[in-house]
């Protein structure tokens, strides 16, 4: 295949996805929440955007505290959230700002790129709980062959996964967690593997597919009675 034949095949295949939207973080929603005690005290969601991943924590906990930045959408999580989830919202700067704690659980999806990576994560640190876990499911900018590799054997996942929810009609609107606004990560794979297992010693970090990597890190110390997550 020619260099043009693949230009215009990426072309037709960033169209359709763009035509067939998905919401690629709530892909990750299962894997992430696998990771956690079954029941745990306390959860702060930071980036909690239109709060799908906070309702699915309220499940589980005594109570969650979700922050965003947007109070456009945190008022769109709200309307959308019921009183059988302890859950509560709080339009919050998180580069400035986060709730005392401490939590058993922090989880920040698809939001530390819009936000100073090691101050962030120190704060992190500094709100979890001892046995707490934080998992956080990021986005990098690509860089290097691998990066390259991994970002163009999404495309055409992703356009399936599109049909897959779809059909081949486009979407007939997109999914409230893509409203919000986004920003391009600055910072690549490496860059913030080498930030976090320096500032969280031990944490766990792995490319994605979807231009996702995560992260996830227990706090030293003995857990609280919801017991130890399972391994990442």
């Amino acid at each position: 295949m020619t260099t043009t034949s693949t230009a215009r095949l990426l072309t037709a295949l960033h169209r359709f996805n763009a035509a067939h939207p998905w919401d690629h973080n709530a892909r990750y929603h299962p894997w992430l929440l696998r990771r956690l005690p079954r029941r745990f005290g306390t959860a702060l969601d930071v980036g909690c955007g239109s709060g799908e991943l906070a309702r699915l924590l309220g499940r589980r906990v005594r109570e969650v505290h979700a922050v965003d930045a947007d109070a456009r959408i945190v008022a769109m999580a709200r309307a959308a959230t019921d009183g059988s989830v302890p859950v509560r919202y709080a339009v919050a700067d998180a580069s400035r700002e986060l709730p005392d704690g401490p939590y058993s659980v922090i989880t920040c999806v698809a939001a530390l790129h819009h936000l100073p990576l090691a101050d962030t994560l120190v704060r992190f640190r500094q709100r979890l709980a001892p046995g707490g876990t934080l998992v956080v499911i990021g986005c990098a900018r690509a860089s290097g062959f691998r990066d390259h590799v991994i970002g163009l054997s999404a495309v055409p996942l992703n356009a399936l996964l599109g049909w897959v929810k779809n059909g081949f009609r486009p979407a007939p609107r997109r999914p409230v967690s893509l409203t919000a606004r986004t920003r391009d990560p600055a910072e690549t794979f490496a860059e913030i593997a080498r930030t976090a297992r320096r500032l969280l010693p031990g944490a766990r970090l792995r490319r994605r597919l979807f231009w996702r990597y995560t992260l996830v890190w227990r706090a030293p110390g003995a857990p609280g009675r919801a017991g130890d997550p399972p391994g990442a």
